[in-house]
């Protein structure tokens, strides 16, 4: 298998990193996106993750009138560090170079993000985990993600979630739902879709990066859509749908 993207921006949420709804990291999940990762990462992809933080803590769950929404958006870019951390030491575990680099400086733990040298460890072939958001509060890391696919030059946003795409509707409650093929960033954001922020969109629009919508956890899946395959919904700025 050859991929078809040279350079990716992988986006996992927190939660891909829990089980059963259960705040923290579980080692199969993480064993589980490591092994993902690796496989693509072997194929030659350059590759940059920027990881969210809901598992551990959500700023948008807080109590409000105990955490303002400034220290709660903050508490959850510290979140985005631990699990970097996390997915760093596993990957490193099956042999893969990695470099954490954080938008918010604490150098005792990892490399203040600084772009010339995000592209220099990319093009080095490291694996590069983006944390700490945009290191400003307000955002979510999905904006980061977007942000970061812009910064790097990355060919494709890989969206990973625990659904094979998205659906007219929620295929949990719903089993008429069906799945969209593709999407233009318009029609995300007419219909209103909870795939990325409207911000996030807005970046990925403006600077016509593709966003493929993926299973993480359907195996090898995410080795298909790197190498033109898979299943998935391709977001786009083409009119036509199917």
């Amino acid at each position: 298998m050859n991929p078809v993207y040279k350079r990716i921006l992988l986006k996992l949420s927190g939660e891909s990193l829990q089980e059963n709804g259960i705040r923290g990291i579980d080692t199969e999940a993480l064993l589980s996106i490591t092994k993902e990762i690796y496989d693509i990462w072997r194929l030659g992809c350059e590759v940059g993750i920027v990881i969210g933080g809901g598992n551990i803590f959500r700023g948008s769950e807080r109590n409000r009138k105990v955490i303002e929404r400034v220290s709660g958006d903050y508490m959850g870019m510290l979140a985005t560090v631990i699990n970097g951390l996390a997915l760093q030491n596993s990957l490193e575990t099956c042999g893969a170079i990695t470099r954490v680099l954080s938008a918010l400086e604490m150098r005792q733990l990892c490399e203040p993000y600084i772009r010339r040298r995000a592209i220099r460890h990319i093009e080095k072939g490291r694996i590069v985990i983006f944390v700490g958001g945009t290191g400003s509060p307000y955002f979510t890391t999905d904006t980061a993600a977007a942000l970061k696919a812009a910064e790097i030059g990355a060919e494709i946003i890989l969206k990973a979630t625990k659904v094979d795409g998205v659906y007219s509707d929620d295929p949990k409650h719903n089993p008429e739902a069906t799945r969209f093929e593709k999407l233009s960033y318009q029609e995300v954001l007419d219909r209103k879709l909870k795939i990325m922020d409207s911000a996030a969109i807005a970046l990925c629009m403006e600077n016509d990066i593709p966003i493929a919508v993926f299973d993480l956890f359907q195996k090898e899946n995410l080795k298909k859509i790197v190498c033109g395959a898979g299943i998935r919904t391709l977001i786009t700025n083409e009119e036509k749908r199917s």
